[in-house]
């Protein structure tokens, strides 16, 4: 039986953050999963730039079942979002707003996190039907973006990408962010071609610690 989208979206505010994958194989991401899951990070997100992207979802869908969320990232349009889905793909995110993409993913029943960066785009998404909005890029505006957003749109889970480190985590979730996305910070090229899974499996606690941090205030 397949975990519902209701305690996708729970498990992945709960663990609050979500790995944003890049690599150049199936194996090396496989391999990566398995670092995060040692570090206490369930959620994968596989972006569409990776070789064969589709083929990797199906592959760890069927290797972990419920223990890892496994996404798909980069979508930019219904498409692509559709495959993805029917590949295996539990959440789907994208890097711009396309309300299309957003109205398929409803059809399926499946967590949806547009891109969007200005009070306009965040609530056009929000009012689409987006589970959470992804701020990118967050780097340019940082946590104190993120808090002036929520203050006439405190309804709205916000997701900043792009921008959020160790350094930043604690900020960007007392800012108000419902979850942190983390891409190179955790995992990079460098990582994966050293094989240094210890470092990935260090760095996905490290960042559990900087969410509760922020959390807890």
């Amino acid at each position: 039986m397949s975990i519902s989208k209701n305690n996708i979206s729970d498990s992945i505010r709960e663990i609050g953050v979500v790995a944003i994958m890049r690599a150049n194989s199936s194996e090396q991401l496989l391999a990566a999963a398995d670092a995060v899951l040692a570090g206490g990070v369930n959620t994968i997100e596989v972006t569409m730039t990776t070789p064969g992207a589709l083929r990797v979802i199906e592959e760890a869908t069927a290797r972990y079942g419920d223990e890892v969320i496994f996404g798909v990232g980069s979508v930019l349009d219904p498409e692509t979002a559709r495959a993805a889905i029917l590949a295996g793909a539990q959440f789907v995110v994208c890097p711009t707003l396309n309300l299309k993409t957003i109205e398929t993913c409803k059809r399926y029943s499946i967590l949806v996190v547009p891109g969007a960066y200005t009070p306009t785009e965040i609530l056009t998404a929000w009012e689409a039907g987006a589970d959470m909005v992804k701020v990118f890029p967050a780097s340019v505006g940082g946590p104190a973006y993120i808090k002036a957003v929520k203050g006439p749109l405190p309804q709205v889970k916000l997701v900043p990408v792009g921008g959020v480190n160790l350094k930043t985590t604690a900020d960007f979730i007392r800012a108000g962010s419902e979850v942190v996305g983390v891409g190179s910070s955790l995992i990079n090229p460098k990582l994966l071609e050293a094989k240094e899974f210890e470092t990935i499996s260090k760095n996905a606690r490290r960042y559990r610690e900087e969410v509760q941090k922020g959390r807890s205030g």
